[in-house]
């Protein structure tokens, strides 16, 4: 390779410098500088020759350029127009990189996949996830329905602790039901704020998901089940009696709640922190069944 890395200090500063780009802080704009981390974030995702790589928010295309090196396909969303021309040129040496001027929000990534990549190919998302942004993007993978096999995302390591965290602890809530309900989280790696431009606030984590074939548990309606789920987390303080009384008012009245405590076996007087998700999927599937 004639250049060095995009993810080095020096490359990214000329890349900046010559496009008189200025980083837009409500797009989370954060650049990797160290290749190092990002080959070990591919490493955790099982990237290989034969992946289909999903990409969300490149940027000048760091992250990008290792995928294009170690993956068959790579397809990267990119919101912001500025950026287009930039990546038209960083990424030039690799025709295996497609860029998607789409906010991943509004994607329909089912039928992206369908698009771009080969039938049956592994699918795996990989990227440096804006952190204002982080949640809302897993969630809309997560419910696309796409055949995706895992997400290896970088986001800011209190978020990243939430969503793999087990019953019983303080990180533990609706977020870290949310994503395990689809797939299998574990904490990769912690990254320190230095390897990035400009540096961030917070210290980063890479986690990595990997996607189940079915969800973990099985429920008649998940609609219902994810509001019970959210309105047993409303005031973390108070028993899963007192929040769903509160906050289920439009879903089941105090009676079946108490008949789905007595049903089910499980103690009003208990918070929903100490609560699994199995134990949720029996309360939601006895109010569905009333």
């Amino acid at each position: 390779m004639d250049k060095p890395y995009i993810a080095t200090w020096n490359r990214t500063n000329d890349i900046i410098k010559k496009n008189r780009f200025s980083f837009k802080k409500s797009l989370g704009q954060n650049f990797i500088i160290d290749v190092n981390v990002l080959q070990k974030i591919i490493k955790a995702a099982s990237i290989n020759e034969k992946s289909g790589v999903i990409e969300v928010g490149p940027g000048i295309g760091s992250l990008t350029e290792q995928l294009a090196i170690f993956a068959d396909r790579v397809v990267s969303y990119e919101i912001d127009q500025r950026l287009l021309p930039i990546l038209s040129e960083t990424l030039a040496d690799y025709p295996n990189v497609s860029i998607v001027n789409e906010d991943i929000l509004k994607a329909n990534v089912k039928a992206d996949i369908e698009r771009y990549f080969e039938e049956d190919q592994p699918i795996h998302v990989v990227a440096n996830l804006p952190y204002y942004v982080t949640t809302p993007i897993l969630l809309h993978l997560l419910h696309s329905k796409a055949n995706i096999d895992s997400m290896t995302v970088m986001m800011q390591k209190e978020v990243a602790e939430r969503i793999a965290a087990k019953p019983n602890t303080k990180a533990y809530g609706s977020l870290s039901i949310a994503v395990q309900f689809y797939s299998e989280a574990k904490v990769v790696m912690d990254v320190p704020k230095t390897v990035f431009v400009p540096q961030p606030n917070v210290v980063s984590s890479v986690l990595h998901l990997k996607i189940r074939k079915e969800p973990l548990v099985h429920v008649h309606n998940e609609t219902l089940f994810f509001n019970i789920v959210q309105a047993s987390f409303v005031h973390r303080r108070k028993t899963l009696r007192n929040n769903l009384i509160a906050n289920c008012k439009d879903l089941v009245t105090k009676d079946q709640i108490e008949a789905a405590f007595l049903q089910t076996g499980i103690d009003g007087k208990r918070r929903g922190e100490s609560l699994s998700i199995e134990e949720f999927a029996a309360l939601a599937n006895f109010f569905d069944e009333i």
